[in-house]
């Protein structure tokens, strides 16, 4: 009698991923950031951001977030966009080309041409941003690091105490204030001669003002230590 020989079916099930897209709000946020290996600091999104306009679209809304590390476009976030699968679907693409243009010439995505469109004019906006903060700033830091202020020392006089302080721009001297004098009549006459003629000769290698010899000296002294400080 022959014997039965079981038999072990093994099925086999395989798993098919199903892609699908579930339209947007318009406060749905995508974001896209660039990788890090590529990164200009190392980092996928650090930096500044700057918020586009909001693009009125017969498709819906389009506004996006662009953020900045440096002058690097590292992430861009959709804050708002058509709730419309072919938004959903163009977005990503979108972003892509935006990382790697690092600008907003780039190309119409095919079946989101009125999204695509609402995007470059929101990016578009969202870089005018950055370059006006950018180009605003380093004058501001320019100006504020070329305008400095410095304080002479004290100098005693038989007359009172004498002390100035002085303003440069770069090297130039701007101003010069008295911070300190003697109360004396002939002191306060001579102080707008001491000062101008600090500014026209730009040092204080000036003359000393007839009848007012010691607060001249006094003034020369205080002005000479602060042109010293500032050159330290």
């Amino acid at each position: 009698m022959k014997r039965a020989i079981p038999v072990l079916v093994l099925s086999v099930v395989g798993l098919i991923p199903v892609w699908r897209y579930e339209a947007s709000t318009g406060s749905t946020s995508t974001t896209v950031t660039e990788p890090a290996s590529t990164s200009s600091a190392g980092t996928s999104s650090a930096g500044s951001t700057f918020t586009g306009t909001t693009v009125h679209t017969e498709k819906g809304d389009v506004q996006v977030q662009v953020t900045y590390d440096g002058d690097r476009i590292t992430a861009v976030k959709f804050l708002k966009q058509p709730d419309h699968p072919q938004t959903t679907a163009a977005v990503p693409t979108l972003i892509a080309e935006t990382l790697e243009a690092q600008s907003a010439d780039i190309d119409t995505v095919s079946g989101a041409t009125i999204t695509s469109d609402g995007y470059r004019e929101s990016l578009q906006a969202a870089i005018d941003a950055q370059a006006s903060a950018a180009s605003a700033s380093p004058s501001a830091s320019a100006s504020a690091a070329a305008s400095q202020t410095v304080s002479g020392s004290t100098v005693n006089t038989e007359k009172g105490d004498v002390q100035v302080e002085v303003t440069f721009e770069g090297d130039a001297i701007t101003a010069v204030r008295m911070l300190k004098q003697p109360d004396h009549p002939q002191t306060t006459a001579a102080v707008p001669t001491l000062i101008a003629e600090t500014l026209e000769a730009q040092s204080a290698d000036i003359d000393t003002v007839s009848g007012a010899t010691i607060t001249s000296d006094g003034y020369r002294e205080s002005l000479q230590a602060a042109i010293d400080a500032k050159g330290a």
